[in-house]
C-alpha cells in the first residue's frame, strides 16, 4: 500500500534528484525511498548521539586504572579457552 505524500524541495536538490534518479534507473519515488531507509535509526543502529554517548563512556574507563595484572588476565583468558575446549565444564565436575 502507499501513501501519497507531498514534499517540497529547493531547485538544488530537486536536481540532484532527477539526476540521481536518471543515473540509477530509478524513479524519483524509489531514490527518495532509498534514503528514508538508510537515514531510518533501526533497532540495530544508533543514532550519532548515542554513538559519541558510547564513545565518551569508553574513553572514560580508558582513564581507568586496571584492576587486574596483565597476567592474571591472560590467565582467565586461558582458562576460558580451554573450558571451551572441553565443553564447559567446571573443575568441581571433574571429582
Amino acid at each position: 500500500m502507499s501513501v501519497r505524500i507531498t514534499v517540497s524541495f529547493d531547485t538544488a536538490t530537486a536536481a540532484a534528484l532527477s539526476r540521481t534518479a536518471a543515473c540509477l534507473g530509478k524513479t524519483k519515488s524509489e531514490v527518495v525511498r532509498e534514503a528514508i531507509r538508510k537515514y531510518d535509526i533501526g533497532p540495530e543502529r544508533m543514532s550519532e548521539a548515542e554513538r559519541i554517548r558510547k564513545l565518551r563512556f569508553i574513553e572514560e574507563m580508558m582513564k581507568c586504572p586496571p584492576t587486574r595484572s596483565q597476567a592474571e588476565v591472560d590467565r582467565e583468558i586461558a582458562e576460558i579457552r580451554r573450558s571451551r575446549r572441553v565443553g564447559w565444564r567446571k573443575p568441581s565436575d571433574d571429582r
